[in-house]
This record gives structure tokens, C-alpha cells and sequence, in this order.
């Protein structure tokens, strides 16, 4: 355990000078003697996300940001229905008029994407006329005809990830995997001092298609809970079979890293449950047995996760419980049960590719990497 800790201190303290905590605050407190905010918005597979970053006047050369609002409106747009669309399509525009009118960014400052995760499912599903309608409806709800939409691609989202989650220290030795809602992607950097060129890993599994395909094996007959453990196992056996383990094999990550590290939503809603007195640390160290632990609870005792009975189990009077609540609440409004087991057990499956290389070192969990990559857009795009 003390090995885990020693680590914990260099890696986790290294990425939590990088990663800083996201407010919900509602006004701006600058960070920055000569500050810049900008905001970048992001059609995901689970919904729209609006991040707001202050650049450092030298931001230029440094690349020094702080994100201060993180803001998702859930949408569901990758089942691809009337209704999710016009739900992507206000949250979306609901999001950049907040932008310009609640804090006042102006529209040359304000950056729009379409996630890569969209962009996959789109194309697995045939649907990518669904992205070229959202943008074309956008575009008109907000009368910028001219405004840049740009459907990214899943080595430009991984690489950004990196960029903007791993610290610059462990940039080299570190393999970054990003969990989203419609994929996985991530990698590293295999050469030294090159940010070019970027080894890709990716998957076409996230946290959202594998809950999709799981609920649409279940019978119409049997839609118990117990049914969809049992259907998920399936599908996350047909994910590895069948693409999971060549990506390990092929990526070459055994040899060039150190660390290996996760990200994405389903990642921070894992720290948060399963280690809620880390509630302070944008990073926290797990081992494969730890998450398969919480696997099980979350199928067998899923009462147990609740904000309530959570707290109970604290010991240390020193811990804020209020807050701790707050955030497990939180995670319970974004993930259900079911698509809590999805992600837990996509997380695990990968997980099982490294363990035997990587379980005396522990996996690190980054809790705020969901901005990740989209802050590494923006300070980009900014700094061009």
C-alpha cells in the first residue's frame, strides 16, 4: 500500500496541478492578474458540455489555463430520435447564448465541436446526416450562418486529452485512456519531447453505447436488473473479443509507459463512489480488485452507493460530509444503476488488459478529465 501511496504523491500530485477543481459557480473569479475567458462547447454522445477557461496573458507560450465552469445538459443525441435532436439542438444553442449573455464572452471566443464520439456512432448507425442537420439548425437558431462547427476526430480528441489532462512531467510516460459516452479512445506520446506524433488507442464502446446495446438485448418480456447484468456480460465479452484485445496488443503500451491512466465521466463517477473521502483530490489510485469490488456493489448492493448510506460509513469527523453527499448526489443524477454497471464494467474489461503489468503500481483515476480535452481545444485554438 505505501508503494501505491509513494506513487499516488508523484504521479497524482503532478496531474493535480494540471487538473483543477470545477466550480459551479455562477460568476467568473479570475485566477489571472490580465485574464482571457473563453468557452468551449461540445456535442457529446450523452449530451451537450460547456467549459470555461481563463487563459494566463502568456498563455501563448505556456499554455497555462484554469477551467472555472463546467456545465452538461443531457441529451442522449446517439439514439438519434426527434426528441433527442431538438434536445441537443437547445441545449447546444441554450449553452452558447449563456456563454455570450451570462458571462459576457464574446462570440469570436466561443468554440463549438461535435465530439468524436458522435461522429463513430453516427457513421456505425448510418446517421451522419443527424450532425450535418444539428449543425445547419444551429446555425439558424443562433443566425450565424458563418459560425465554425468542427465534427472532430477521435485521434484529434485523443491526443487534445492528453494534452490537457497529463502534466507535462509524466506527458512521456504516461497512457491516457478516455472513457467517453459513444467511445474509448486515448494513447501517448511514444517519442520524447514530440507532441506530434501521438500513438492512438481506440475502441467504439463508451459508457452510453454499451448501455444501449445491453437494453436493446433485453426481451420485452424479462427487463429485470438481473437480465441486464447477465446481457451486459455478453456484451462487454463480444466488445473484448472482439476489439478490445487486439487494441491493447497493437497499441505497444506495455514497453513506453509508466502509468496508465483514465479519464471520462464514468471514471470521475467511479473515484467519487468509491473512494468519496478523496472527495479533495482531483486524482485518486485504484487496483483492479478495488474496481471490481464496486462492480458487484453495484449490481448487488446498489443501496449501498447512496449519498446517505455513503456518509454513514465515514469515520474521519475532518471530512466535509455535506460536501462529500453533494457530489455522490451528483453522480447518481447523471448515471443511473444500469448505466453506472456499463461503464464499471467497460472500465474493468480494460482494466484486465493492464493488470497484470500495471497492479503493483495501481491505476490512476482522473477525476476531471471530462474537460480534458476540449480545455486543450480552446487554449489551441485561442493561442493560434
Amino acid at each position: 500500500m505505501s508503494r501505491i501511496h509513494t506513487l499516488l504523491s508523484g504521479f497524482g500530485a503532478a496531474l493535480m496541478l494540471l487538473t483543477t477543481t470545477v466550480s459551479a459557480q455562477n460568476s467568473l473569479q479570475p485566477k489571472f492578474s490580465v485574464p482571457a475567458v473563453y468557452a468551449g462547447i461540445e456535442v457529446g454522445s450523452k449530451g451537450v458540455k460547456m467549459s470555461l477557461l481563463e487563459l494566463a496573458a502568456d498563455a501563448k507560450t505556456t499554455g497555462s489555463f484554469t477551467i472555472v465552469k463546467d456545465t452538461t445538459v443531457n441529451t442522449d443525441f446517439i439514439s438519434f430520435t426527434p426528441s433527442t435532436f431538438q434536445a441537443t439542438l437547445s441545449g447546444l444553442s441554450g449553452l452558447y447564448h449563456a456563454a455570450l449573455t451570462n458571462y459576457n464572452i464574446p462570440s469570436d471566443r466561443v468554440f463549438t465541436v461535435v465530439s468524436s464520439g458522435v461522429k463513430m456512432q453516427a457513421e456505425k448507425e448510418d446517421k451522419t446526416k443527424w450532425i450535418h442537420n444539428l449543425v445547419d439548425s444551429f446555425r439558424l437558431k443562433i443566425k450565424e450562418p458563418s459560425r465554425k462547427v468542427e465534427v472532430v476526430d477521435v485521434l484529434q480528441e485523443a491526443r487534445l486529452s492528453h494534452l490537457g489532462i497529463v502534466p507535462f512531467n509524466k506527458r512521456f510516460s504516461t497512457f491516457l485512456i478516455d472513457i467517453g459516452s459513444g467511445n474509448t479512445k486515448g494513447g501517448y506520446f511514444p517519442i520524447d519531447e514530440n507532441t506530434s506524433n501521438f500513438k492512438l488507442f481506440q475502441l467504439n464502446w463508451g459508457t452510453k453505447s454499451t448501455a444501449n446495446a445491453t437494453e436493446k438485448r433485453l426481451d420485452e418480456f424479462d427487463k429485470t436488473l438481473a437480465n441486464y447484468n447477465k446481457q451486459l456480460y455478453r456484451v462487454l465479452l463480444g466488445a473484448e473479443n472482439g476489439e478490445l484485445i487486439y487494441a491493447v496488443n497493437s497499441s505497444g503500451a506495455y514497453n513506453l509507459n509508466d502509468y496508465i491512466a483514465f479519464s471520462g465521466g464514468i471514471v470521475w463517477a467511479t473515484a467519487t463512489l468509491l473512494q468519496p473521502e478523496q472527495i479533495g483530490n482531483s486524482v485518486v489510485n485504484v487496483t483492479f480488485e478495488d474496481v471490481m469490488q464496486f462492480s458487484d456493489q453495484l449490481f448487488a448492493d446498489y443501496a449501498s452507493l447512496s449519498d446517505t448510506a455513503i456518509v454513514r460509513r465515514l469515520k474521519d469527523k475532518s471530512l466535509d460530509k455535506a460536501a462529500i453527499a453533494k457530489e455522490v448526489k451528483r453522480v447518481h443524477s447523471v448515471f443511473d444503476q444500469r448505466s453506472l454497471m456499463a461503464g464499471t464494467g467497460l472500465l474493468l474489461k480494460i482494466m484486465r488488459q493492464f493488470k497484470s503489468v500495471y497492479e503493483s503500481k495501481g491505476f490512476f483515476l482522473v477525476k476531471n478529465g471530462q474537460v480534458g480535452w476540449v480545455s486543450a481545444y480552446v487554449d489551441q485554438a485561442a493561442g493560434k
